[in-house]
């Protein structure tokens, strides 16, 4: 048990120490060792618990993938809370929030783009619809329905909403863009959840 707690240690190292240098200097630009001295251990160590670094990086996506599935997800919260669309404001932070507290997981989204054309991201985002779909089973999407006019698709309306918000954020938060809209991120959210409510156009 000891050895098994001492192992289970060691691989959670190299993966923060593997997540570290990814979000910041790139796939490309890190190796094997740099990732064993962050990470305090041998580069045999590393070897043993992955077998090469695009298993690793790899492994850091699936961590995120399964992240954003539970509850441990500021913005799978926020959803689950089953009003929306009345909660655009709530989503718009709990948005905020997600890109805050797992900035390092989002940038491997865009090494991923970068350095792999998206080949680990594509099946995320390509199942993204169905698992709004299966998470407001039961009749959620129908009280949902109720809500949008008839012609918008519930799927639709989920996809849209969480890229405005995210797309904002990650300007702001993970390029370091300040107000890039111009104006402070609360106001932000309320003038977006507004024209997502009642559209741009009199």
């Amino acid at each position: 048990m000891i050895r098994q707690n001492r192992s289970e240690h060691s691989r959670r190292h190299v993966l923060d120490a593997a997540l570290n240098l990814f979000s910041h200097q790139g796939y490309r630009a890190t190796t094997m060792r740099e990732i064993a001295d962050k990470a305090g251990v041998s580069t045999g160590n590393v070897y043993h618990h992955f077998e090469d670094k695009e298993q690793i990086f790899r492994t850091l996506l699936d961590e995120f993938w399964a992240i954003n599935d539970s509850k441990r997800y500021p913005y799978t919260r926020a959803l689950a809370s089953g009003f929306f669309p009345g909660n655009l404001e709530q989503l718009g932070l709990a948005a905020r929030d997600s890109v805050r507290e797992f900035r390092s997981y989002i940038a491997l989204i865009y090494v991923d783009v970068i350095e792999f054309d998206g080949t680990h991201i594509q099946k995320f985002y390509g199942q993204m619809g169905q698992r709004y779909a299966r998470m407001f089973t039961g009749g959620g999407f129908e009280e949902i329905r109720k809500k949008l006019r008839p012609e918008v698709s519930p799927v639709s309306a989920l996809l849209m909403t969480s890229r405005i918000f995210f797309n904002y954020f990650v300007l702001e938060i993970l390029f370091n863009v300040p107000q890039p809209y111009g104006k402070d991120s609360a106001q932000i959210i309320r003038e977006i959840a507004e024209m997502l409510r009642h559209g741009m156009v009199t």
